[in-house]
C-alpha cells in the first residue's frame, strides 16, 4: 500500500499547499487506487505523480465543504478523455454528493464515457470485498463529516514447502491444490489437511482517515490499533480554543488521539495556510512530544505501508 498526499492544505490553496486530496494505491493488493476527497486542482496534482486516473475506481468524500469537493467536476470530466479510461467509478460521500455531481455534470453539458455510481453514506460497514472492509464514522464538524477505516483482511500463510517435501510430497500442481482446498486426497489415498502445511496467517493492515473534525476522545474506538492514522491538524497547539470554535483539531490533539488509540503511525494533514513550511519543524515537534511516530504531510509526500 502506498499513500500519496495530493493536497494538504485547509480551506483554500496556498503557494505551498493545495487543498485536500489523498490517494491510496493498492496496485499489488487489488490493482486499484482509491481517492479520499478531491479538492480544487486535484487532477493537476495527479499530473505530478505516476497515478493514472483510470486506475482510480473508488472515491470517498469526507464532507461537502468546497476544499474537499471542488475538484470533482474537473476530475470526472477529464477522466473521460484519458485513453482507455472506461473503468467504472464509484463515489461514496455524505448526503448531497449525488445532487452536487449531477448538477455540475448537467449544467456543464458533460457526458462521461464510463459508468458512474454515487452512494450516499451512513455510519457503519460501507463495503466489503474478499480482501478488504471499509467502515465509516460520523465526526464532529460544522457539517456532516465522516472518517473512513480501511481494514485489510488477514491473508493465508505461506505454503510450508520444506514440510511437504519431508512428507514425500514433491513440487507440482498438487501444491496449488493443497493451498486452495481445505483437504486434498493424494493418489495413494492419503488425505492432506491444508492447515498442517500452511504457515501462520499474515495480519492485514488498517488505515484510518478522518475528515475535518473537532477533537473527540470518543473517536478512539474507531481508529484503535491503526497501522496508519491520518488526522487533520488545522491548527498548532496554542490555538486549541480557535480549533474548537471552527470544529477542527490541533496537532497535539491528533497526536493524543493516536497515542490513546494505540496507533502505530500518525500523519498530520489539512494544515492552515497561516503556517508556512519553515514553521513545520516546530509544528511537528509539538506533536511528537505527545506521539513520537508522527509526520507532517507535504503536497506530493509519499508514504509506504
Amino acid at each position: 500500500m502506498e499513500i500519496t498526499f495530493l493536497g494538504t492544505g485547509a480551506g483554500l490553496p496556498s503557494k505551498e499547499r493545495n487543498v485536500t486530496a489523498i490517494a491510496l494505491s493498492m496496485l499489488q493488493e487489488l490493482n486499484e487506487v482509491w481517492l479520499f476527497d478531491c479538492g480544487e486542482a486535484t487532477q493537476h496534482q495527479l499530473l505530478h505523480t505516476t497515478i493514472k486516473p483510470g486506475k482510480i475506481n473508488k472515491l470517498f468524500i469526507t464532507h461537502m465543504h468546497g476544499d474537499h469537493i471542488y475538484g470533482l467536476p474537473g476530475f470526472l470530466s477529464s477522466r473521460s478523455f484519458q485513453a482507455g479510461t472506461d473503468r467504472p467509478l464509484t463515489i461514496y460521500g455524505p448526503e448531497g454528493i449525488r445532487e452536487f455531481i449531477q448538477s455540475a455534470l448537467k449544467l456543464s453539458y458533460t457526458r462521461l464515457t464510463y459508468p458512474l455510481t454515487i452512494i450516499e453514506i451512513k455510519e457503519g460497514l460501507l463495503l466489503e470485498t474478499e480482501a478488504i472492509k471499509v467502515y465509516t464514522k460520523k465526526l464532529a464538524h460544522g457539517v456532516p463529516s465522516y472518517g473512513f477505516r480501511i481494514v485489510e483482511k488477514d491473508k493465508p500463510g505461506e505454503l510450508l514447502v520444506e514440510k511437504l517435501k519431508s512428507n514425500g510430497i514433491r513440487p507440482g500442481p498438487i501444491y496449488g491444490e493443497i493451498k486452495d482446498n481445505p483437504s486434498v486426497t493424494l493418489e495413494d489415498g492419503t488425505i492432506i489437511d491444508r492447515h498442517d502445511f500452511i504457515g501462520h496467517p499474515k495480519k492485514g493492515r488498517t488505515i484510518s482517515i478522518l475528515g475535518d473534525t473537532k477533537y473527540q476522545a470518543a473517536h478512539k474506538e474507531f481508529v484503535n490499533n491503526s497501522d496508519l492514522f491520518i488526522h487533520e491538524a488545522t491548527f498548532a497547539a496554542d490555538k486549541e480554543t480557535l480549533a474548537a470554535d471552527y470544529f477542527h483539531s490541533t496537532n497535539t490533539q491528533a497526536a493524543q488521539l493516536a497515542l490513546d488509540a494505540n496507533c502505530k503511525q500518525l500523519i498530520l494533514t489539512h494544515i492552515s495556510s497561516r503556517y508556512r513550511l519553515q514553521e513545520m519543524d516546530q509544528f511537528l515537534e509539538e506533536a511528537k512530544q505527545v506521539f513520537s511516530n508522527t509526520f507532517v504531510a507535504k503536497d506530493l509526500s509519499v508514504f509506504q505501508l
